[in-house]
């Protein structure tokens, strides 16, 4: 067969040029196989049986090469439909599972090529152990961070370790004075300090210049509880207050040859600012006139030591510790030299009775007054004989803070007397509502506060909203920018933290 005809045979076999020349090549495959090389002469058209067999063996040659060809094109459809089937079904699966039916281990009996595929296309060789060499290169950067944090550089092992034995500045990391050191104080009043799990400390370190103490008299003995179900024999005034006072001030007034005069410095707990005094308000919860006496003297260990501020004549004398009567403290008996013979108690006054309004300026309408506020658990109905023996208050005697045994007029409250002037936020200025104190509000607070500082009194809101947090900021931040004095808080952290100088709404 010439190569012409076998352009020709090859020619009806149709297909694509690719089919084509496939075919081409297997006849010359075929031919090499058979040890005949087609000649590039002519051939003369005779029946020859050696032609004539070479032309079949050709024919049959080139049909088994298409038929493979064909049965090859269908075998490779099969296996793209399987791929994408697989493919499909890969998505559907989850992350894990997936990660398992790429890798193999849950194949459900599919074609292992057509896996072979899948783990090719989608799952690298190399996937596996990139994966791990990030592993590796995180976990030494991770060693790394924590061998700077525990291996610490040269000034850092000083500081860590300063003041410790066989260290740089062994014996010298403290001095006789460090009970309060690095605490700045801040005038915040710590509201019912007797329920803080640590009592007095918590408020020294949180930097509070004011704590307060519920006292209840029971056989003699004054006792500190906000009611009387919570008091207990051990927690009294004394070994809750006075008594960590005195051993504090002792510590902060040492004697030594360097300072001879110790228990005449009368520094105050802070390191940081020793002139500062500290204020323990003392609210009368039972009887004020029979709690009155023992009172003064349970302040004896402080009065003794010269720690206790008092009135001497026309001056008052500023001594570390401040001691202010709230609750049912009666106010003719602390303006009395009879029963305050030291003058070292002061009076909380009432707030309320203190407005005062610039020129021309109006009082704003009465607000609503809620009744006498007695000591929790109280029970005023009670005779007057039951309650004098346990040293309750009776309605007759004890009419809440600033009112018992009050004056006829409100100019009485002095310096001579007086250190605080306290009223209740919510039962006096009322409901902040909409999250922003009215204007009839914002005049009886400013009135408040110019008619205590005339007096010279400090200023002091009780009973302040505290949920949310961002409205309870907000009257902070608003007491404190109008002047009041001492800021009554239960929080103290927030109170320590809170960055009094940027204003703010009230979602703050």
């Amino acid at each position: 067969m010439s190569q012409r005809s076998a352009s020709q045979q090859i020619g009806k076999l149709g297909g694509s040029t690719a089919d084509r020349s496939a075919i081409a090549v297997a006849i010359a495959i075929a031919s090499d196989v058979h040890g005949e090389t087609p000649s590039s002469e002519p051939l003369p058209h005779l029946h020859d049986p050696i032609i004539e067999q070479r032309d079949r063996r050709l024919q049959s040659c080139c049909t088994e090469v298409g038929e493979r060809w064909v049965r090859t094109q269908s075998q490779y459809k099969r296996n793209l439909e399987a791929t994408a089937s697989a493919y499909r079904t890969l998505l559907a699966l989850p992350a894990l599972r997936r990660l398992r039916w790429m890798m193999n281990l849950d194949a459900d009996g599919a074609d292992e090529k057509v896996m072979r595929g899948v783990r090719r296309r989608r799952c690298p060789r190399f996937g596996p152990r990139a994966l791990i060499f990030l592993g590796i290169i995180q976990l030494f950067c991770a060693l790394v961070g924590l061998s700077i944090v525990f291996v610490p550089d040269g000034i850092h092992r000083i500081i860590d370790k300063w003041g410790q034995t066989g260290h740089i500045g062994q014996g010298l990391s403290s001095w006789p004075t460090d009970f309060s050191r690095g605490i700045l104080p801040i005038p915040c009043h710590s509201h019912n300090d007797y329920w803080r799990r640590v009592p007095l400390y918590s408020a020294i370190e949180a930097g509070c210049i004011s704590v307060e103490a519920d006292i209840w008299l029971f056989d003699d003995q004054l006792y500190v509880g906000h009611s009387l179900a919570s008091l207990t024999p051990n927690r009294t005034l004394a070994s809750l207050y006075v008594d960590p006072l005195v051993s504090i001030l002792d510590k902060q007034n040492p004697t030594t040859r360097f300072h001879p005069n110790g228990n005449k410095s009368h520094h105050g707990v802070f390191d940081t600012d020793p002139e500062q005094p500290l204020t323990l308000l003392i609210d009368f919860k039972s009887a004020g006139a029979a709690l009155f006496p023992h009172v003064v003297s349970a302040l004896e260990p402080l009065r003794s030591r010269g720690y206790l501020s008092h009135r001497n004549g026309s001056q008052t004398v500023s001594r570390p510790i401040i001691v202010v009567g709230t609750g049912n403290t009666p106010f003719d008996l602390v303006n009395s030299t009879a029963s305050n013979p030291h003058q070292d108690i002061f009076f909380d006054a009432p707030l309320e009775e203190m407005w005062a309004g610039l020129p021309d300026e109006k009082p704003p309408a009465a607000q609503k007054q809620g009744p006498p506020v007695y000591g929790a658990d109280v029970d005023v109905s009670m005779p007057e004989l039951v309650a004098a023996e346990h040293g309750q208050p009776s309605p007759a005697d004890d009419m809440g803070q600033g009112k018992s045994g009050a004056p006829d007029s409100p100019e009485a409250y002095t310096t001579d007397n007086s250190f605080y002037a306290s009223v209740s936020f919510t039962r006096v200025i009322g409901h902040v509502l909409f999250g922003k104190l009215s204007d009839s509000q914002m005049v009886l607070i400013r009135g408040h506060i110019r008619g205590a500082h005339r007096r010279g009194l400090k200023v002091r809101y009780w009973e302040l909203p505290f949920w949310p947090i961002g409205l309870r900021n907000y009257v902070w931040n608003v007491l404190v920018k109008e002047g009041v004095d001492i800021l009554n808080v239960d929080d103290l952290k927030a109170a320590a933290k809170r960055d009094w100088t940027k204003r703010s709404g009230w979602w703050s």
